[in-house]
């Protein structure tokens, strides 16, 4: 059916938009799955770390669940950081997904701050509560180079992005197998 790979920093809005997209084409009947980075971190991807090899396999984890989904006609929304450009575009080859850049500047990101992580991060070396590998701030994230859309969630409201989401999906719904 349709892989969709999100990826942004955290608290970018990527599990806002992905629940807003999947209650709003459940109301017109159209399954939607998503694969959510934290809760899979916590099952499937739960041997990993935080290196660069740890996360492509994450990712590539991640990617084979989304497949198996939509190969069931369900679209799937990857729902993770998904920093490196690499394994973005090996899942767009592989599953032919398409990717959705949730693009936040690092100002709004620290007024949220939904989880914590970005004040942990800033935090003085030696600290003890000090977060040294968040992505965008002290662990690499790279900008995708290619994508298929993006979602300026600094500039706009959850509804926005995800109205322009859900038409993105039903303009590139395929139905073959």
């Amino acid at each position: 059916m349709l892989i969709i790979q999100f990826t942004g920093l955290s608290g970018a809005g990527k599990t806002t938009i992905a629940n807003l997209v999947k209650q709003q084409l459940n109301l017109s009947d159209i399954p939607v799955q998503i694969i959510d980075g934290d809760h899979y971190r916590k099952t499937i991807c739960s041997d990993l770390g935080f290196s660069k090899e740890d996360r492509a396999e994450n990712i590539r984890r991640l990617g084979k669940v989304a497949h198996e989904f939509s190969k069931q006609n369900i679209i799937t929304i990857l729902s993770a950081i998904n920093p490196y450009e690499e394994i973005r575009q090996e899942l767009t080859t592989k599953y032919r997904a398409k990717t959705v850049f949730i693009d936040c500047d690092l100002k709004t990101l620290l007024q949220r701050d939904t989880k914590g992580l970005y004040q942990r991060a800033y935090l003085p070396n030696g600290h003890p509560n000090k977060l040294h590998c968040l992505t965008g701030v002290n662990d690499p994230y790279e900008v995708p180079l290619q994508f298929d859309l993006i979602l300026q969630t600094y500039k706009e409201g959850p509804a926005t992005s995800s109205a322009k989401l859900c038409q993105f999906i039903m303009n590139n719904i395929d139905i073959s197998p």
